[in-house]
């Protein structure tokens, strides 16, 4: 990847098509039907809602390190504060501020936002789309119908269920592939995010709390928030 200054990036939009293409093609369909079956067996899903130690491992502990994540950067923007009005008087570094110190004030900032915007606009829409989770359906012993995105909307079906807000936690990282300092890490750590927020979407799925569609819609729009925050932040293109 090579950063293009004074130009204008598009590439956002490109992933938000991408997003409403795969929303159109995967959301309510039978290829989600087929995948959620996988996990669904003899009337019971892989996993009990709320088991131990599972739920702790993938859902209350990733919260958590993102929320202390949150927090640590919060701080490494007031220690850079804190040097740029103090420069002739503080000089070393603390050590907590060392594994981010050569970010910019303006690459944390950014990363800080995208954490907090990417989930937050995923939780939001689940308001609107009103989609039902696999458990809550008539298909899995449940008591809702089937409707596809467009019906739940009219309908406004009793559920939040689309697109997933657990695994976009995990896929809000992906802010650090768009940091210019480390664009050399920026394959390893899109592979390393998209690990983390399938482990978390996949948990959610074993108990059958989402569809496969609305981890994949979650992960590309995930994708989209960032690279658009991106193209602000920095001005530059992303190519």
């Amino acid at each position: 990847m090579t950063l293009a200054k004074n130009t204008t990036d598009w590439t956002w939009l490109k992933l938000l098509c991408l997003t409403i293409i795969a929303t159109l093609t995967f959301e309510h369909s039978q290829f989600d039907v087929r995948i959620s079956e996988l996990f669904y067996t003899n009337g019971h899903w892989l996993l009990e809602k709320g088991a131990q130690p599972y739920r702790f491992i993938f859902y209350d502990f990733p919260k958590l390190l993102l929320i202390l994540f949150g927090g640590y950067l919060i701080m490494v923007l007031i220690w850079h504060y804190w040097q740029r009005r103090y420069a002739n008087t503080v000089n070393a570094k603390v050590f907590f501020i060392r594994p981010i110190a050569a970010l910019s004030s303006r690459e944390v900032g950014y990363l800080l936002i995208t954490i907090i915007i990417v989930p937050t606009v995923i939780a939001t829409l689940k308001s609107f789309t009103h989609v039902s989770c696999p458990n809550s359906l008539f298909l899995f012993n449940g008591d809702l119908p089937y409707l596809n995105l467009w019906q739940n909307i009219l309908a406004k079906t009793p559920a939040k269920c689309f697109p997933a807000a657990h695994a976009s936690a995990g896929f809000s990282l992906y802010g650090l592939a768009f940091l210019p300092t480390v664009q050399k890490y920026r394959y390893k750590i899109f592979i390393l995010v998209t690990v983390l927020g399938w482990t978390m979407g996949l948990y959610k799925m074993a108990f059958g709390d989402h569809f496969f569609s609305h981890t994949l819609v979650s992960m590309l729009l995930s994708l989209t928030l960032a690279c658009a925050l991106a193209s602000l932040f920095f001005r530059r293109s992303l190519k």
